[in-house]
C-alpha cells in the first residue's frame, strides 16, 4: 500500500508537498485526509509561528475565526500507542494538542528544524517531500502578538487549499 500524497497551496508562497505515514499513525492519518476532503483547510492560515523551532496550521481564519472539529485519540508512544516511532526532525508533520493527549482535531505543526523533546509526545504523521523553500519563508516571517496569542505572522499565511495528490 503506498502512502498518501498531499499538497499544501499557500498564498504567494507556493506548495509544499507531504508523504503522510498511516502505518505510524493510521487515525491520525485517516482524520487528516477526511478533514481535506471536506476542505476544511481552505483560507486558514499558520497562525503561530516560531523559527527554528515549527509553523503552526489548521484552526483559524485569518481574523481568528476557530474552525473546530472533533477530537481523536493521540497516536504516539507516551499515549500507549507504541507504533508511532516517527521523529520530530525537520520537515515532520505532527498534530497539535492541549495538556490532553486526546485532544488533537485539527491543528497541525510542521517542524522547522528537530525538536527530539517532543518525541513520543505528540502524534507525527508525515513528512515534507518537496517545499522546503516555502517552510523557511514561512517560518523566517515577522511574527507578534494577536490577543492572547504570539508569534502570530504580521502578514496573515493563508492555506489557500490541501489537495490529496495521491491515496
Amino acid at each position: 500500500m503506498k502512502n498518501p500524497i498531499i499538497k499544501f497551496y499557500i498564498r504567494d508562497l507556493g506548495t509544499m508537498t507531504a508523504e503522510l505515514y498511516p502505518d505510524m499513525a493510521p487515525k491520525t492519518v485517516e482524520n487528516f485526509l477526511s478533514l481535506i476532503r471536506n476542505n476544511f483547510f481552505d483560507d486558514l492560515i499558520f497562525h503561530r509561528v516560531i523559527k527554528g523551532f515549527m509553523i503552526q496550521g489548521g484552526g483559524y481564519t485569518a481574523t481568528f475565526d476557530e474552525r473546530e472539529t472533533d477530537a481523536i485519540k493521540g497516536e504516539f508512544r507516551a499515549n500507549g500507542f507504541m507504533d508511532n516511532t516517527l521523529k520530530h526532525t525537520r520537515g515532520v508533520l505532527s498534530m497539535a494538542r492541549t495538556s490532553d493527549p486526546n485532544s488533537a482535531s485539527s491543528q497541525f505543526f510542521i517542524m522547522h528544524a528537530d525538536a527530539p523533546h517532543l518525541d513520543a509526545q505528540y502524534a507525527g504523521f508525515g513528512k515534507l517531500t518537496d517545499g522546503f523553500d516555502v517552510l523557511d519563508q514561512i517560518a523566517n516571517t515577522k511574527t507578534g502578538r494577536y490577543g492572547y496569542f504570539s508569534d502570530v505572522p504580521r502578514t496573515p499565511i493563508v492555506i489557500d487549499q490541501v489537495e490529496i495528490i495521491e491515496e
